[in-house]
């Protein structure tokens, strides 16, 4: 049986779920993926696709070193997507300005750069007038400079997740949409997945359903780690291309434009469940805290407004889940995205490991 094309399930069709059904096609697997709506619907869909390590780890820790690593790995990922799908991809390597507007701001920016260091994250410090010459729509009054990461990047994650979900069919993958898993049984033998499409059975499983995952009851092994959802706004400007040619941020506040010209300004954090409804105070707190770093956006109004879920959970849980047979891949908040390159590798490799043994 070890050379024996095997069966395994995915649990969630978001960016993490459909880059390991891809990798693991690419061992000559048969892989199955169930999402209880649509495929790259949910937090891929909604997510703003900012691959910025520089903005998002503050200091050397186990997530901050893979969050460095799959940053590495993203323009291999993106071209090898591209040239396996036949489509393209918005994924551009512009960097990331963080801006201050105070002494203070100024400090704590020169202090995180310094314990970024420590984990390869490499910035500089921007004068005021560079500011100013590079970025000449930015908030002039009260500007003391800021810092450049020229390794942060961003991707379309709605472009992304259609080039995933097109080559995993491609590659042989089944895709069930609307079809959510209600309970995995583990045992020695195999695991039996109970799914809208009735029961099956699989070699393995891997939940990687993100917000949702721990609502996937199981036997045979200990309940799932607890997933939450964490709610974020966006907001979306239609804006002629290169108005902003970086990530800008300020505080909890950035921007970035993709190819198509949208003009993204976030986010915001609130803990309400699935509850999907745009707040129009939190809109509104968008559009002034926009509107503050890029003064020109005052002027106008957001052309689109949505909301998401993040992931949040007590650990990133990446990995096997007591038993060879269950294998785990979510919790990563802010950073899925940034985080799909590795995750799908390191996944891939303990599932084709467990496979050896079973």
């Amino acid at each position: 049986m070890a050379n024996a094309r095997r069966k395994v399930a995915v649990a969630g069709g978001g960016i993490i779920g459909l880059s390991i059904a891809w990798r693991l096609a690419q061992a000559e697997h048969l892989i199955s993926v169930f999402d209880q709506g649509s495929a790259g619907g949910e937090a891929s869909w909604a997510g703003a696709g900012m691959l910025a390590p520089g903005g998002e780890v503050d200091e050397p820790t186990p997530i901050a070193n893979l969050a460095v690593e799959s940053r590495t790995m993203y323009s291999r990922f993106v071209r090898e997507l591209e040239d396996a799908s036949e489509l393209a991809i918005d994924y551009q390597e512009c960097g990331a300005l963080d801006v201050a507007y105070s002494e203070d701001e100024l400090r704590a920016l020169e202090c995180r750069a310094a314990r970024q260091r420590d984990i390869g994250l490499h910035s500089k410090r921007i004068p005021r007038t560079q500011v100013l010459t590079f970025w000449p729509r930015i908030r002039r009054e009260g500007l003391l400079g800021g810092w450049f990461y020229p390794n942060d990047a961003i991707v379309n994650p709605r472009e992304l997740t259609h080039a995933l979900t097109y080559v995993c069919r491609k590659s042989g993958v089944t895709i069930s949409e609307h079809a959510e898993i209600k309970t995995i049984e583990v045992s020695s033998a195999g695991v039996s997945l109970h799914s809208d499409n009735g029961m099956e059975h699989f070699d393995i499983a891997i939940v990687a359903a993100g917000a949702w995952s721990s609502m996937i009851a199981t036997s045979g092994v200990p309940a799932l780690p607890r997933a939450e959802p964490v709610k974020g706004h966006l907001i979306g400007y239609q804006q002629p291309e290169q108005t902003c040619n970086t990530i800008i941020r300020h505080g909890h506040t950035y921007l970035l434009q993709r190819a198509n010209g949208l003009l993204l300004a976030g986010s915001s954090m609130e803990r309400v469940g699935f509850e999907r409804e745009v707040d129009p105070y939190i809109e509104a707190d968008l559009v002034r805290r926009a509107g503050f770093v890029l003064p020109h956006l005052s002027e106008t109004s957001p052309s689109e407004v949505w909301t998401g879920f993040r992931p949040a959970s007590d650990d990133l849980h990446v990995g096997m889940w007591h038993s060879p047979r269950l294998h785990l891949a979510y919790g990563h908040f802010r950073n899925g995205i940034l985080l799909a390159p590795v995750t799908a590798a390191r996944v891939a490799a303990q599932v084709n490991a467990s496979l050896q043994t079973l």
